[in-house]
């Protein structure tokens, strides 16, 4: 019992560090990762409990190199809500967040459920769509410094999601240019193989993982696969665009929080 009041206290503190957009201190040192996603799957409830609803699931940690760095051989992965989605071409304030960076993705619209142990084909056939998208990463944490357990508790450090037009789910998204514009000035230039080799791997990755939670991609989610660059760090007024080939474009702007609402 005391164990699970632990963990319910950290998920209130991860929530109210995120709504304050105030950053915390890293958890205790000896949570489990298996804790660590009790501890996000309480922080997302509490935001549901608020009103908010499921839009779909985000992946972490896609790049191998990453990967290899943190020690690990399967990616993590965070819940995302309709409050974390911004319109393509909008705004969104600065004040939402405490140190935010963006970072190119592609994102995956499900048609149908998907969940378990699937192929990459049956994965494809459950897709409606397939787009370029942008996501805002804001760790909670002092510094953006935190461990694997941390950030997993902390919903992948999940904060705001920015998607382009929807595309036939049938396109081969393998290996897609792109550029990330900051301001007008290429920021990141890389490819969606950076995302475990192909992006449909993250697609099937999600189904099984989510699975495993006793969860599963639900017609209607979006499934944001991982970032395709290394995160670029954002200040209030930043216009972001993201051009991937054959996809198209997807921007938005950081707009300067008014006074008495910076993070």
């Amino acid at each position: 019992m005391t164990r699970a009041l632990d963990l319910d206290a950290l998920a209130r503190t991860l929530d109210d560090a995120a709504g304050a957009a105030r950053a915390t201190s890293q958890l205790p040192a000896g949570l489990s990762l298996q804790d660590a996603y009790r501890v996000q799957a309480r922080s997302v409830a509490l935001r549901l409990d608020r009103g908010e609803r499921r839009a779909g699931y985000k992946l972490g940690f896609t790049s191998r190199a990453k990967m290899a760095q943190m020690g690990l051989h399967e990616v993590i992965w965070g819940r995302l809500t309709d409050a974390m989605v911004v319109a393509d071409g909008g705004a969104v304030s600065a004040g939402r967040f405490i140190h935010p960076r963006v970072e190119p993705e592609v994102c995956f619209l499900l048609g149908e459920p998907l969940e378990g142990t699937v192929t990459p084909l049956r994965a494809v056939r459950a897709l409606a769509g397939v787009a370029p998208a942008l996501e805002v990463i804001d760790s909670r944490y002092r510094d953006f410094k935190f461990s694997l357990p941390d950030v997993v508790a902390d919903n992948c450090s999940a904060a705001a999601v920015v998607v382009g037009p929807w595309s036939d789910p049938a396109t081969d998204v393998a290996n897609l240019g792109l550029v990330m514009e900051v301001d007008g000035t290429p920021a990141q230039i890389g490819s969606s193989a950076a995302i475990l080799g192909h992006p449909l791997r993250s697609l099937v990755a999600a189904a099984r993982l989510v699975g495993a939670a006793g969860e599963r991609l639900e017609a209607g989610d979006l499934l944001m696969a991982g970032g395709a660059t290394e995160a670029v760090a954002l200040r209030p007024g930043s216009r972001v665009r993201l051009e991937m080939e054959r996809l198209g474009a997807v921007g938005f702007t950081l707009e300067a929080a008014p006074v008495g609402e910076e993070g």
